[in-house]
C-alpha cells in the first residue's frame, strides 16, 4: 500500500517532479517561493516610509501683535482640534508679546493649522518648535494685570490704593523693574480671582494716576 511502501513513495515523488510540466502547481509554487525569498525587504527604519506620528507636536506661531487673544488663535485655527490649554503667550521681559506656542495633538494637526493659515491667515507664520521650548512658558490665563509706569519708590500700598474697589490678591503683588531707555521701568504683577474681575480691572483703572505717575493697565494671557 501507499502509506506501507515509503522506498516506493519517495521513488514515486521523484519521478512526479521529474515528468511534472510548468503548467502543474508544484513546481509553480516552489518558484513562487523562491521569488518571494528573492523579494528586496524595504528598511523600516526609512524617515520618509514611516507613517506621521500621533504624538504631540509643538509650533511656535509668530506675526502675533499685543491685542491677540488665545481665542484668536482657536478661531483662526479652527479644526485642528485646540482648546485654551494648547495655546501659551510667549511674552518677553517687558510682558510684550512676541508670539504664541501652539500644542497639537498630532502632525496631522499642525501640518493641517499650515494649510490653514497659507490659506487665510498669512499675517502669521507657525514654525516646528520643541516640547522645551513650551514647558518654561506661563500660562496667566486672563487673571493676572500687568502695570506699567509705576513710580521708583511706589511699594505694595501703593499699588493696593490705585487698584481701591477691585478685587485681587494682595498678599501675592509682584513688583519688578526692567532696565529701558531713557529710564527703568517699574512694573506689578497683581493676580486675581477670575477673569472678569481683571477685566474689570483693566476697564476701571488703565490710564489712571498712581504717585503722579500715569498707569498703562494690561491683562496677560
Amino acid at each position: 500500500m501507499w502509506k506501507m511502501n515509503p522506498v516506493a513513495n519517495a521513488n514515486r515523488w521523484n519521478r512526479l517532479l521529474q515528468t511534472a510540466k510548468p503548467s502543474q502547481g508544484l513546481p509553480l509554487l516552489i518558484r513562487s517561493f523562491s521569488t518571494e525569498a528573492e523579494a528586496p525587504q524595504v528598511s523600516s527604519s526609512d524617515p520618509f516610509l514611516q507613517p506621521p506620528s500621533t504624538g504631540l507636536v509643538y509650533g511656535r506661531l509668530s506675526g502675533i501683535t499685543k491685542h491677540t487673544l488665545r481665542t484668536d488663535i482657536l478661531n483662526l485655527l479652527e479644526g485642528c482640534n485646540l482648546t485654551l490649554q494648547d495655546v501659551k503667550v510667549d511674552y518677553n521681559r517687558s510682558y510684550f508679546p512676541v508670539g504664541m506656542m501652539v500644542q497639537f495633538p498630532s502632525r496631522y494637526a499642525f501640518d493641517h493649522a499650515i494649510k490653514v493659515i497659507n490659506k487665510k491667515g498669512r499675517l502669521y507664520k507657525l514654525d516646528r518648535a520643541d516640547r522645551s521650548q513650551w514647558d518654561p512658558l506661563r500660562t496667566y490665563d486672563g487673571k493676572t494685570v500687568l502695570l506699567q509706569g509705576l513710580p521708583r519708590n511706589a511699594l505694595p500700598e501703593d499699588v493696593e490704593r490705585f487698584l481701591a474697589g477691585c478685587e485681587f490678591n494682595s498678599s501675592n503683588i509682584q513688583l519688578t523693574t526692567r532696565q529701558a531707555f531713557p529710564d527703568p521701568i517699574r512694573m506689578a504683577l497683581v493676580h486675581f480671582p477670575s477673569q472678569s474681575q481683571a477685566m474689570n480691572a483693566f476697564i476701571t483703572k488703565n490710564r489712571g494716576f498712581c504717585l503722579n505717575n500715569q498707569i498703562l493697565v494690561r491683562v496677560l494671557h
